[in-house]
């Protein structure tokens, strides 16, 4: 099983005095993301991606990360996920992942050109993106009957909170989780990279053919960026709520697609930035 957290000696201050203990650090290794699909000329492998991550769900890591790339469309493109190569010899964590895309699948190459390389904390470029949902065929939510209520939003971070089990240990990770209008937690991930922990649980849903998914909504531990904001647009949520504040073009984003955009969802107080009609007492 992947370790996603990593136990160091430190000293520990306090009140001018140092104590010497053990403590609880999260995982952060790299996995690199290889894609096998067909072509005129047989199976081919290309390495399309790699992103610093906190080991565990890889499989929902990659299969995410291809779909919210709109690499692939449907659960059933994918015909394995497999880890390859050796343990690392340092942590025991496969830090390769091989996904083979189904006979008949069709890749586009010249998205495959662009060199993906994201860190725990970056991402892609907000206006080219924005400009590439457009093209793309992205649709405002115009038509999705999702409705959460106030008390529904107003419990949902502490709910996340709970289920962070690694943040509790390390206080290094953000976390994502998919809800229902109830508030129940469909699913929940944790990863150092905050667009990690997004495509984690958008990989879940795409792996238990639940996408798109128009009835739910996205809560997220940390800020609301333009990527996260996509990604939540991709997996046709209509709804994200975020600990923190928004960005503007995550703002822009979701009033161009009819989204909902909550920040600052603290306790009994939350911002209402786009879509408040998805919003009832």
């Amino acid at each position: 099983m992947a370790s996603s957290s990593f136990a160091v000696e430190i000293s520990k201050v306090r009140d001018g005095a140092a104590k010497s203990l053990a403590d609880d650090v999260a995982v952060e290794e790299p996995l690199e993301i290889r894609l096998g699909y067909a072509t005129p000329d047989g199976r081919a492998t290309r390495s399309i991606s790699i992103t610093m991550r906190t080991p565990g769900n890889d499989r929902e890591l990659a299969a995410g990360f291809l779909y919210t790339e709109a690499i692939i469309r449907h659960s059933t493109d994918i015909a394995s996920i497999e880890t390859c190569g050796p343990p690392a010899p340092d942590s025991g964590n496969h830090n390769v992942i091989r996904v083979d895309l189904a006979a008949g699948v069709e890749v586009d190459l010249g998205r495959l050109q662009r060199h993906f390389y994201t860190t725990s904390s970056c991402g892609v470029c907000g206006k080219t993106s924005l400009d590439a949902l457009r093209v793309g065929g992205a649709r405002p939510f115009n038509d999705t009957s999702a409705r959460f209520s106030r008390a529904t939003l107003t419990a949902v971070p502490a709910a996340l909170r709970a289920a962070q089990h690694t943040f509790a240990t390390t206080g290094g990770l953000h976390a994502a989780a998919a809800f229902d209008s109830g508030g129940d937690l469909i699913a929940v991930m944790e990863d150092v990279g905050r667009h990690n922990a997004v495509d984690k649980v958008i990989g879940s849903l795409l792996l238990d053919n639940g996408l798109p998914a128009n009835e739910l909504g996205l809560m997220v531990s940390g800020r609301a960026s333009f990527e996260l904001m996509q990604k939540t647009l991709v997996a046709g949520i209509p709804l994200l709520a975020a600990v923190s504040a928004p960005s503007s073009l995550a703002v822009q984003l979701a009033k161009e697609f009819n989204m909902t955009l909550v920040g600052f969802l603290r306790g009994e107080t939350f911002n209402i930035y786009s879509g408040e009609e998805r919003i009832g007492e």
